[in-house]
């Protein structure tokens, strides 16, 4: 039994490979610089490119592959298909476009008795974890509000490919129409501003609730009016593929300085309202936003190489459950 982590060098790479070890699952480590790769004293697989890893996928049969190597909307797909038949994959996707690319292979991963687990990370558990737990036992209801407000340490070094092209995707995802700037008093007594955005939480909401009407909000949308009324603007120009291979260079370039996460706690929350005007509210706590995606990710995997994943293509607790939060350290406040 073998997992894989792809992009295993990256700050999200490395982090997931400890939580696997802790687990008592050493991880496999796949990238493309070997003398990196061999300073770690792991199992390690060279490949360079999205069709050399799916080439050794199919190779050599891992059990779980993680991909943690981003722009997931192009290399999800070539990357989960290698794993048919019957190998497991997981990724960290946030954005609508790759969310649902890789939930469209629902029927090719039930043919060939495969997990595809997408958005397992903090931003689509916890909304997702929440609604599921307001939903269970009710009809379907009129309307669900989701707001993701992650805490994140920032690392010093350069930013990285990944997580570069996940900020430029989540930039854009930003419409000026969406949900309006709000400020969020939460549980602990700390307050965060919040703002509409695009993102792979309304698909996995409107999954869990059975209703189309959701309306997602982000701590990391930008609220300042001017800001938002440009970011269509951005975001038609980062549409073009040869601008947005250059936004995402410049960006994954920039150095970093260490910072601590700015709020004691990361939060899920969810208000949903059924057709005759009762609601619930609930949220998911958890600590730093990337060590609970890191968490999430292993104990996904982890139960996938157990077996425990229903076939098909699914967001995470689709496919294992709600308390999957609970397992990465998280606690619902109900």
């Amino acid at each position: 039994m073998e997992i894989w982590v792809l992009g295993a060098l990256g700050r999200t790479g490395r982090a997931i490979t400890a939580e696997l070890t802790a687990r008592g699952l050493p991880a496999v480590l796949v990238g493309r610089n070997r003398e990196r790769l061999e300073a770690t004293g792991s199992k390690y697989v060279v490949a360079d490119g999205v069709e050399a890893i799916a080439a050794e996928i199919r190779r050599q049969r891992p059990t779980v592959v993680i991909n943690t190597i981003g722009e997931y909307a192009a290399t999800a797909a070539t990357i989960a298909r290698a794993a048919l038949p019957g190998g497991h994959y997981v990724d960290m996707a946030a954005d609508p476009v790759a969310v649902q690319r890789l939930l469209d292979l629902h029927e090719e991963a039930l043919a060939g008795g495969s997990t595809f687990v997408t958005g397992a990370g903090f931003g689509v558990l916890a909304t997702e974890g929440v609604v599921a737990k307001l939903c269970e036992g009710r009809d379907t209801p009129s309307h669900v509000q989701v707001d993701a407000l992650a805490s994140v340490a920032v690392e010093e070094g350069t930013v990285g490919v990944a997580l570069a092209a996940s900020i430029v995707d989540a930039m854009t995802a930003v419409s000026a129409g969406g949900a309006r700037p709000r400020t969020l008093v939460l549980p602990d007594g700390e307050t965060a501003k919040v703002a509409g955005i695009d993102s792979g939480e309304l698909i996995a909401a409107r999954r869990a609730s059975g209703t189309p009407d959701v309306t997602v909000s982000s701590g990391l949308a930008p609220t300042a009016p001017l800001v938002r009324a440009l970011l269509p603007l951005l975001g038609r120009l980062v549409s073009i593929p040869a601008v947005r291979r250059f936004a995402v260079r410049r960006l994954a370039a920039i150095r970093t300085k260490a910072a601590p996460r700015p709020r004691t706690h990361t939060w899920g929350h969810a208000v949903v309202t059924w057709p005759d005007g009762s609601a619930r509210e609930g949220w998911l706590r958890a600590g730093e936003a990337m060590d609970f995606t890191a968490a999430v990710v292993a104990e996904t995997a982890a139960r996938l190489a157990r077996g425990e994943g229903k076939p098909g293509a699914h967001t995470p607790a689709s496919a294992l459950g709600a308390d999957l939060a609970e397992a990465a350290g998280g606690t619902f406040l109900l």
